[in-house]
């Protein structure tokens, strides 16, 4: 007999096979020729989707393993955020032992790292290879740390974090807070850190919103970074539709805090705070940080001078002191600065002929993302030199991934065939 096809889908990572297979009552535990089930081949993987897909289909994540593991706990030890939230899915939660098992390894890899517990569990002294991955989405990083032949992602403390809300403890803001300023990657997108924001940002309580606020105050930078980011989120979105009742107070907050933080990089998420925001004393603490030294910071400037769209406009606009300040940032000696002020004029619809120039003396800026966005923002212009400014953007590694946008150039070919209309006959 061949290979069960739920086995050869989730070997080749073909999530869609899976989920059609599931849907046409393949069997969610299958098994491959030494009896791994799938569930487990996925999660070795750290495909999320696939395993997902299997828990949603029926396989049993608290299952006990011949090595008396459960699924759930490998998912545990694989360090992937991502790949645990998928595995727990909506299904039954662990109770009882099975519950404080859980807890207790993920507590394990926390407190110890990745690296000495991969080193007691293979016994292996030799060299450590640390590669960066992005989950899927792309949305979210983290190391793959190998050791002795044994591999596993460094989110551990975003895994923790995450089994402990979904099991509904509750750790203090100042416990989860010194967790992100404890972290080796205290990068806002890096897997841990981001568990860590969304799940203050997800309480949604005047508790915890002054608890976070407090930690303005804080001596040390990270956990004000860390703050100002969860304070951004909380603010967003609001219920379901329902305004968020914390708006008022975020941008009376970060008003103050962006005239008052010196750090650059908490000052740089306090500024990114005021970027949802519309009210007439953003855009003056913006020009007042115009040519701050850090480029983190004058990269979020751009995010300030936007003004709210005129009558007969579709998109937003910029006062003439704006406008001066976004045409600076697109000469920034900075590659990320330009590259955000780029996208920025890209995006909205000023009319100022000033805008399209600006875009047009970026097509030979040496960082390809600046030309991308300047190319995009001719097009959307209908501004016929975004033809020629295509040439210049290059080979583009993942194509896929910003096709629409690349694909400006094109739209604006077919929209100016349409206007002039067949050719007329001689």
């Amino acid at each position: 007999m061949g290979e069960d096809p739920v086995i050869t889908a989730v070997r080749g990572g073909d999530d869609d096979a899976v989920r059609v297979l599931l849907a046409g009552g393949a069997d969610p535990e299958a098994v491959d020729g030494r009896g791994v089930s799938a569930l487990c081949l996925a999660i070795a993987a750290f495909d999320g989707n696939v395993a997902g897909y299997l828990v949603d289909g029926g396989a049993d994540a608290l299952r006990r393993l011949p090595d008396g593991g459960t699924p759930l706990l490998r998912a545990v030890d694989s360090g992937s955020v991502a790949l645990v939230n998928e595995v727990l899915g909506g299904g039954p939660l662990p109770d009882g032992a099975d519950r404080a098992e859980l807890l207790a390894r993920a507590r394990l890899w926390h407190e110890r790292g990745a690296v000495a517990v991969l080193r007691e569990r293979t016994g292996s002294s030799g060299p450590v290879e640390f590669t960066r991955v992005r989950d899927r989405d792309g949305t979210r990083w983290c190391h793959e740390v190998r050791l002795g032949g044994s591999s596993v992602h460094d989110g551990h403390t975003g895994v923790l974090t995450l089994l402990e809300e979904r099991l509904g403890l509750r750790p203090g803001v100042g416990e989860l807070a010194g967790r992100a300023g404890a972290l080796e990657h205290p990068d806002g997108e890096h897997a841990s850190w981001a568990q860590l924001v969304a799940t203050l940002a997800g309480r949604r309580d005047d508790a915890t919103w002054d608890a976070v606020a407090a930690l303005r105050a804080h001596p040390d930078p990270l956990r004000r970074r860390f703050g100002a980011q969860v304070l951004a989120s909380l603010h967003v979105g609001g219920y379901c539709g329902v305004r968020s009742p914390f708006l008022e107070r975020a941008l009376e907050l970060f008003l103050g805090w962006g005239a008052d933080e010196r750090h650059p990089d908490v000052l740089a998420e306090v500024l990114a705070g005021l970027h949802p925001f519309t009210d007439p004393r953003i855009q003056p603490l913006g020009l007042a940080h115009l040519q701050h030294p850090a480029a983190q910071v004058r990269a979020r400037v751009a995010g300030l001078l936007e003004s709210a769209p005129s009558r007969g406009l579709e998109r937003w606009t910029y006062t003439p002191e704006g406008l001066d300040a976004m045409l600076r940032l697109a000469r920034d000696p900075d590659a990320t600065v330009r590259e955000d002020a780029v996208y920025q004029l890209a995006d909205r619809k000023d009319p100022s002929p000033a805008v399209g120039e600006a875009l047009a003396a970026a097509l030979d800026d040496e960082e390809q993302g600046v030309r991308i966005w300047a190319v995009f923002g001719l097009a959307e212009r209908d501004d016929p030199r975004c033809v020629a400014g295509a040439g210049k953007v290059g080979p583009v590694a993942d194509r896929a991934a910003v096709a629409w946008v690349l694909d400006a150039p094109a739209r604006y070919e077919r929209r100016r065939r349409e206007r002039e209309g067949p050719a007329t006959a001689g």
